[in-house]
């Protein structure tokens, strides 16, 4: 377990994973062995969204890649690479067409492996700072690699009726709820707050949308994304494809509490 440390917060990352972040106690992340979901945040790269329909499949322009849902980086392992007091960075490593082991097989998938047609370097970096931590992703690999990313924190809820809030509208958890699995789409946007026993805003850059997910009423997923997959049917994800053009590209979300 890593550790950051600044005055009154504290944030423990297990193997990459945010667990916590607490200030005076009060902690803001969804906590693994809680109802509703098995981790506490995740990233959904290099597609977002499920592949079942189109039998696991996704065009790139080196043909088929065999993924399951939200792509095959969760079923990498990241290794820390470097830390501070205030800081740690992880980062994950694949090799084009290394066939990756499905965690979903065979209950929840026909796929027993995954594999990608890029080489690919994932970097993860965690800064704490007074109010705030900055989470940042550097995706580098190949010229023209197609990807998509979103990040997937699970934030704990304290009251019975928490409020999402943008600059257009507020957004309550019967809302999100009632969208099901498909998760609520919040498009062209870059700043929403969670308003609960206390506040926290998410501020991305890179990203352009978010979408919220929760089957609870203790747990809300507000994640950053790049494309929100339900704008298309399964077999046509690729159309949601940004590619990377100078090798790297960085992608920030910064929580800030209120």
């Amino acid at each position: 377990m890593t550790q950051l440390q600044l005055n009154n917060q504290a944030v423990s990352i297990d193997k990459g994973q945010l667990s916590s972040y607490k200030k005076d106690d009060h902690e803001y992340i969804h906590q693994v062995g809680s109802p509703g979901w098995g981790k506490s945040d995740d990233e959904m790269f290099p597609v977002i969204g499920p592949t079942d329909e189109a039998h696991f499949k996704v065009q790139t322009p080196k043909g088929e890649a065999i993924l399951d849902q939200h792509g095959l980086l969760r079923e990498l392992t990241y290794k820390l690479t470097s830390s501070t007091e205030t800081s740690a960075v992880f980062e994950k490593t694949y090799k084009a067409e290394t066939k990756v082991k499905n965690s979903k097989f065979p209950k929840k998938s026909t796929e027993e492996w995954l594999s990608w047609p890029y080489d690919f370097v994932f970097k993860k970096q965690f800064k704490l700072s007074e109010n705030e931590l900055k989470i940042e992703f550097i995706i580098s690999g190949e010229k023209g690699m197609p990807f998509m990313l979103g990040y997937h924190p699970a934030f704990k809820l304290h009251t019975e009726t928490p409020i999402v809030q943008n600059a257009k509208k507020e957004i309550s958890l019967e809302e999100i709820m009632a969208v099901g699995s498909r998760a609520y789409q919040v498009p062209d946007c870059s700043e929403i707050s969670l308003r609960d026993d206390k506040n926290i805003t998410l501020k991305s850059e890179g990203f352009g949308n978010f979408m919220l997910w929760t089957e609870v009423t203790n747990m809300l997923c507000i994640e950053p994304i790049s494309f929100y997959p339900y704008a298309v049917k399964q077999e046509n994800l690729h159309e949601g494809f940004q590619t990377l053009n100078n090798g790297e590209v960085r992608f920030t979300v910064k929580l800030k509490l209120n």
